[in-house]
């Protein structure tokens, strides 16, 4: 299904399908996946008409060069990696109608590290396990499993009645992220903080923490401060979730991502929203991030207050959801 709209002339850093994740299958040990950055994703697609969650290009700091092999229409949402058309400056969080025979290309990073690209009818590649996303450590989803790579051509759902419809579309600037590392990531403190010594739940709370390199789709190792634990890293293997922050033996957090495994055997301190959690996927290494601590009920409001805006962007977009 679907026509070729996009051909892969470089394929950049490190550039994937994405769409909102594999779910349902943790039980089994498949890790859910999905964009780093799903607010941006999800705008992304409202901007060219397709449902919130269509599959998109996930774009790591170094973009690819793509060749555009129909008329359709794009939008860039998430880090701003400096996207041109034919060398012209492009919008981010903006769409934009590009032709047959034009070519994408990305270049200095100006804020974040991922970036979305939405192509009206969605990415289509096969379904599995009911997602399109990739999990390139086992194969799974996107192209063949793996990043895209030189000579690929990505289909999309044929969309031509409404290229004109949509248009030049944007959203309001106060629904735009700013992704500077100067924003205190919101999380809900537990479920394991009893296992730390309250001095160290002080610590985690009021210093701040570097992203090192050593840090990917599974999970930012951060370094910092060193938290305590009062009897041992170690508890009974149990469930992780998107934002999970585990701290093992030598004291170090880690922020657990889209590619996280299912279960876990370290402590966990705290569980950072899933609003902040896109800013903490947009801080490239080096940077510095602080956290508070924010109850499950403010935790849910922020939830509720986010899923609301993108629920009225979908109506303004014409998008209806099932």
């Amino acid at each position: 299904m679907g026509r070729g709209v996009l051909e892969v002339i470089k394929p950049g850093l490190a550039t994937s399908v994405q769409d909102l994740g594999r779910t349902g299958y943790q039980q089994y040990g498949v890790v859910v996946s999905g964009a780093m950055d799903a607010y941006a994703l999800q705008v992304g697609n409202l901007l060219v008409g397709n449902r919130r969650g269509a599959a998109g290009l996930e774009i790591t700091l170094m973009g690819p060069e793509l060749g555009i092999l129909r008329d359709t229409t794009i939008a860039v949402c998430g880090a701003d990696l400096s996207p041109t058309v034919d060398g012209v400056p492009i919008p981010v969080w903006k769409s934009v109608q590009v032709k047959k025979g034009q070519t994408l290309t990305f270049g200095q990073p100006r804020s974040g590290v991922y970036a979305y690209l939405t192509v009206s009818g969605g990415i289509r590649v096969p379904d599995v396990m009911g997602s399109k996303s990739t999990y390139a450590k086992a194969r799974l989803g996107g192209v063949k499993g793996r990043y895209v790579k030189k000579g690929d051509v990505l289909k999309a759902e044929d969309m031509a009645d409404r290229v004109k419809q949509v248009g030049r579309r944007g959203i309001p600037p106060s629904n735009v992220p700013d992704y500077r590392p100067s924003k205190s990531i919101r999380v809900v403190l537990g479920p394991d903080h009893e296992l730390f010594d309250l001095e160290s739940i002080e610590t985690f709370l009021s210093e701040a923490y570097r992203v090192t390199t050593q840090s990917d789709r599974m999970g930012y190792r951060l370094s910092g401060p060193k938290l305590k634990h009062t009897s041992g890293a170690d508890i009974i293997s149990d469930a992780i979730m998107p934002g999970t922050v585990q701290v093992p033996a030598n004291g170090e957090p880690i922020v657990l991502m889209a590619d996280r495994q299912t279960t876990g055997g370290y402590s966990r301190v705290a569980t950072v929203t899933s609003v902040d959690l896109p800013y903490v996927a947009q801080l490239p290494p080096g940077s510095k991030l602080t956290f508070e601590a924010v109850s499950v009920e403010e935790a849910h409001r922020l939830w509720i207050e986010r899923e609301t805006l993108l629920r009225q962007l979908s109506i303004a977009a014409g998008v209806y959801e099932r």
